[in-house]
C-alpha cells in the first residue's frame, strides 16, 4: 500500500520554491540509480526519435532522451531493421530505450538485449494509441489488462538490473481513469518511474492533456512521475510542474524540427536565425545519413523540412522545393544558397560535437549502412 504524501511536502522535496511555485529545470533527479541532469525529457516518437534527433536533444538541454518504440517481437526474431534501433552513441547518455509488446517472456528477452546495447533505462510502452499496435495487445491496450501489464513490468524488472520506466495514457476511452488504478500496481510490480500522457488512446492528440490526472498520480505513487502532453513552452512546463508535483516534463511534438523549443523551456529565450536553422537542419541531415544510409534517410528526412523551415522562418514554397530535389546533396546546396552564413555556423557545430565510440552489438553491417 502506497501512502499519499501532502502536495506541499512533495513540491518542497522536488526542488520547488513554494512562494513563486517555480522549479529549477536544471536540477538533477533520479530514476533508480540513474542520475538525470535536467528535468526535461525528450519523448520517444515513432518515425522521429532516431539517434540524430536524440543527440540533438541532449545538446539543447534534454536531461534524458528516449528511443522510438522498439518491437520486442522484432528483437526476438533478430529483425535487422529492429536491431538497428539499438545503436547507441556515447553522448546520448542517459538514454531510455522503449520497448513494446504483449508477452512478458518476450519483453524480458528484449529488455536483456536493451541492457546489452548500453541503454541506461528500459522504458515500457503502455501508451501507444495506434490501432496496429493496440490490436496486438500492446501499447495502450495493456492498460485494459492490468494483470498482463503488471506481469510484463515484473518480467522486465527481473530480467535486468537497469531501472524500468513505464509510459502510459489515461486509458483507452475518453474520461478513463484507468491510469490511476494501474499506476500503483505497476510500481509494486517493479516500475521505478511512470510517465503519464493524460489523453485517452481514443483522443490520439486531439483536445487537451488533463494534467489534473497527473497530479492525482503523483499523490498515489512514491516513484518519479514525468508529465507528458502539451508541454510547448517554458510557461507551460512550469505550470504543469507547479500544479502536479511531477518530477519532470516530457516534450514531444514541440521539438520536432525545433530543438530551440527545448532550450527555451530551459530558460534560453533567443529565437534562431535563418543561419542557425539551416545549419542545424544540414547537421541533422548528415547525422541521419550516417545513421540510416542515404537511401533510407532521403525519404525519412522529408517531413523534417517543413518542421524546420516553418514557423515563419522561410517562405512556404521553399519546403516543397526541397522535397522535390532528387538528392540530399542538392538539398544541402539549396539550403546554403538560402542562408550562406549557415556554412560557418555548421563548421562551429561540427567542431563542437562530442566525440565518442558507439556501442554496436554483433549485428549485420547492413544495418549500419542503411541496408
Amino acid at each position: 500500500m502506497v501512502h499519499a504524501v501532502s502536495p506541499s511536502v512533495k513540491l518542497r522535496n522536488h526542488g520547488y520554491d513554494l512562494p513563486s511555485m517555480q522549479v529549477d529545470l536544471r536540477q538533477s533527479w533520479r530514476i533508480g540509480d540513474v542520475e538525470i541532469p535536467s528535468r526535461l525529457v525528450l519523448a520517444p516518437m515513432a518515425g522521429v526519435s532516431v539517434q540524430a534527433f536524440r543527440r540533438q536533444g541532449r545538446r539543447f538541454g534534454a536531461g534524458l532522451v528516449c528511443s522510438e518504440m522498439v518491437s520486442c517481437a522484432g528483437l526476438s526474431y533478430k529483425n535487422e531493421r529492429t536491431l538497428g534501433y539499438l545503436r547507441i552513441a556515447a553522448d546520448e547518455h542517459p538514454l531510455a530505450v522503449q520497448i513494446f509488446g504483449s508477452e512478458p517472456k518476450v519483453m524480458a528477452e528484449a529488455a536483456r538485449m536493451v541492457a546489452d546495447a548500453g541503454a541506461d533505462i528500459v522504458d515500457i510502452n503502455f501508451g501507444c494509441p495506434v490501432r496496429k499496435v493496440t490490436k496486438t495487445g500492446a501499447g495502450a491496450h495493456c492498460l485494459e489488462e492490468p494483470a498482463r501489464a503488471c506481469a510484463i513490468v515484473e518480467a522486465v524488472a527481473n530480467a535486468t538490473l537497469l531501472p524500468v520506466s513505464v509510459k502510459m495514457r489515461r486509458g483507452l476511452a475518453n474520461g478513463s481513469r484507468v491510469c490511476l488504478e494501474i499506476g500503483p500496481k505497476l510500481v509494486e510490480a517493479g516500475a521505478a518511474s511512470l510517465t503519464l500522457h493524460p489523453r485517452s488512446a481514443k483522443q490520439m492528440y486531439t483536445g487537451e492533456a488533463d494534467h489534473s490526472l497527473t497530479a492525482e498520480l503523483v499523490q498515489l505513487v512514491d516513484v518519479p512521475v514525468i508529465a507528458s502532453g502539451d508541454i510547448v513552452s517554458r510557461a507551460k512546463a512550469q505550470t504543469v510542474l507547479a500544479t502536479t508535483g511531477a518530477e519532470a516534463v516530457m516534450v514531444g511534438r514541440a521539438a520536432q524540427g525545433n530543438p530551440w523549443a527545448l532550450s527555451q523551456i530551459m530558460g534560453e529565450q533567443d529565437e534562431p536565425s535563418r543561419e542557425d536553422v539551416v545549419a542545424e537542419l544540414v547537421l541533422f541531415i548528415r547525422e541521419t545519413v550516417r545513421e540510416l544510409g542515404e537511401q533510407r534517410a532521403t525519404g525519412f528526412l522529408k517531413k523534417f523540412y517543413g518542421w524546420y523551415l516553418g514557423r515563419g522562418r522561410f517562405p512556404k514554397p521553399f519546403k516543397q522545393e526541397l522535397v522535390q530535389l532528387a538528392t540530399l546533396d542538392e538539398v544541402e546546396q539549396r539550403l546554403f544558397a538560402a542562408a550562406p552564413g549557415a556554412r560557418f555556423v555548421l563548421e562551429r557545430l561540427e567542431d563542437e560535437l562530442p566525440q565518442g565510440d558507439e556501442i554496436l552489438l554483433d549485428l549485420p553491417i547492413s544495418i549500419y549502412g542503411g541496408g
